[in-house]
C-alpha cells in the first residue's frame, strides 16, 4: 500500500533553517549520518526510508555529508546512492563532484557520472568523455557513457565515434547506441540509421525508431520498404516512424493504440504489443500527449502480475525518465492518478535508472513548490512523491 502523504516536499518547510543552536545541529547531523549508513541496509523499506529522511533535509548540511560518503565510504552502493542523492540538490559542489567522478573505480559511481553530464553539457569534457570510450570496458557503464558523448555531439569527433558504434559491439550496446542517437536528434547519423533500418536483424525496430524521433526526411523511404518488408509484429514500430515523420498520423497512431487496447484486454500478441507501447513512447516522447494517455489508459485495464503490464509501465516510465515534463500534466489530468502512479513505480522498479529517477524527483519537488502551483497540482506532486516512495 502507498504510504501516507508526506507534509511537505522541500527541506525549508519541513524541517526550519539550521538554527536551533549546536545541539540541535548535532542531532540533525548525528541523524543524517546515521540515514546516510542506512542507505546501504538490506531492507528495501529502510533503504527508501534512509533516502527520504536525506533529500529533506538542509542542503548546507546533506551536500558535504553525502559528497564525502560518495568519496569515501567503504560500501560501495552507499557510495553511489550517495552521489544519486547529492545530484538532487545540485550547486556548485555537487557538479565539481562530478567532473571527479567520471574517473571512479566504483562502476555505478561512473555511470552515474556519465548521466549527470548527458543533462548538463560541458563541451570541456569531451576529451575525457573520448578517451573513456576507449578505456570503457563495463557493459553495465558503456551505455551511459554513450548517452553522455550523443549529448556533446556538436564535436566532430563525437559524431564519428557513434556512427562507427552503431556497427559494433553486441547488439545490446549497438541497441542503446542507437537509442541514444535519436533521443539526441543526431542528423548526422541518419545515413547510417537508415542502412540499419533496411538490414534483416534484431535492430531494424531500433534504427526506424530512432529515424522517426531525429525527423529527417531522408529515413522516408526506409519507413516505406518496412511497411512491405517487416512483419506483422513490427508494423507498430513502423507507424511510430512514419508517425514521428509526418506521415498519416491520423490513421498510424490509432492502430498502434487498437494494438495496445486488445494486448492490454486479451494478453496475448505480446510481441506486437511490446512494439505498439514503445512506438507509443516515441510518439509520446515525440510530443503528442494523447499517445501517453494511452499507455496509462491501457495499464489501467492490466492487473500487477498481468505480463502485459510490463510493456506499458516501461513505456511510462521511459517517457517519464526521459522527459518529466511530459508526464506532470498528463498525471494532472488524470481520474485514476494513483492508478497511474502505481505503474510508472512499476516502471522504476524495472528500469532501475537512480540518477534519472533523481530528476524526477526534482521535477515533483520544483512542481509543488512553484510560484501559482495551485493546490491540485501539490496534491498530485504528494501524491507522486508517497507512492513513488521518495
Amino acid at each position: 500500500m502507498p504510504r501516507a502523504i508526506p507534509a511537505c516536499l522541500v527541506a525549508a518547510a519541513c524541517l526550519g533553517a539550521a538554527t536551533g543552536g549546536q545541539a540541535q545541529g548535532r542531532r540533525m547531523e548525528g541523524a543524517l549520518r546515521a540515514a546516510i549508513e542506512r542507505l546501504g541496509d538490506f531492507t528495501h523499506d529502510v533503504r527508501v526510508e534512509a533516502s527520504r529522511a536525506i533529500r529533506r533535509a538542509p542542503a548546507a548540511l546533506a551536500i558535504p555529508m553525502l559528497l564525502d560518503a560518495a568519496r569515501e565510504h567503504p560500501d560501495s552502493y552507499v557510495q553511489f546512492r550517495s552521489a544519486v542523492l547529492a545530484s538532487g540538490f545540485g550547486g556548485a559542489r555537487v557538479q565539481a563532484y562530478f567532473r571527479d567522478a567520471l574517473d571512479a573505480e566504483n562502476d555505478r559511481v561512473r555511470a552515474a557520472a556519465y548521466a549527470y553530464w548527458e543533462h548538463a553539457p560541458d563541451p570541456t569534457l569531451v576529451p575525457r568523455l573520448l578517451a573513456a570510450s576507449d578505456g570503457e570496458t563495463s557493459a553495465f557503464v558503456r551505455p551511459a557513457l554513450v548517452r553522455a558523448l550523443a549529448a556533446h555531439d556538436a564535436d566532430a569527433d563525437v559524431r564519428r565515434l557513434l556512427v562507427l558504434d552503431i556497427d559494433r559491439g553486441q547488439a545490446s550496446f549497438r541497441s542503446s547506441v542507437i537509442e541514444a542517437l535519436g533521443d539526441h536528434g543526431a542528423a548526422y547519423a541518419v545515413d547510417a540509421l537508415v542502412r540499419i533500418a533496411r538490414e534483416p536483424g534484431p535492430l531494424s525496430d531500433d534504427a526506424l525508431l530512432a529515424l522517426g524521433k531525429i525527423g529527417d526526411s531522408r529515413a522516408l523511404p526506409a519507413v516505406r520498404a518496412a511497411q512491405n518488408e517487416l512483419s506483422d509484429d513490427l508494423q507498430p514500430v513502423v507507424s511510430a516512424a512514419a508517425c514521428l515523420l509526418g506521415v498519416d498520423c491520423g490513421q498510424q497512431q490509432p492502430y498502434i493504440v487498437s494494438i495496445l487496447q486488445y494486448g492490454a484486454r486479451t494478453g496475448t500478441d505480446r510481441e506486437r504489443m511490446r512494439n505498439a507501447a514503445a512506438g507509443a513512447a516515441a510518439l509520446a516522447l515525440g510530443g503528442r500527449r494523447d499517445a501517453l494517455d494511452a499507455l496509462f489508459a491501457a495499464g489501467a485495464e492490466t492487473e500487477p502480475d498481468d505480463p502485459a503490464r510490463a510493456p506499458l509501465a516501461l513505456a511510462i516510465g521511459t517517457v517519464g525518465l526521459r522527459r518529466p515534463a511530459l508526464l506532470l500534466p498528463a498525471l494532472a489530468a488524470r481520474d485514476d492518478v494513483d492508478a497511474a502512479l502505481t505503474l510508472l513505480r512499476d516502471a522504476f522498479d524495472l528500469l532501475s535508472e537512480d540518477l534519472a529517477e533523481e530528476r524526477f524527483y526534482v521535477a515533483l519537488r520544483e512542481a509543488y513548490s512553484a510560484p501559482g502551483a495551485g493546490d491540485a497540482r501539490r496534491d498530485i506532486a504528494a501524491r507522486a512523491v508517497s507512492i513513488l516512495e521518495f
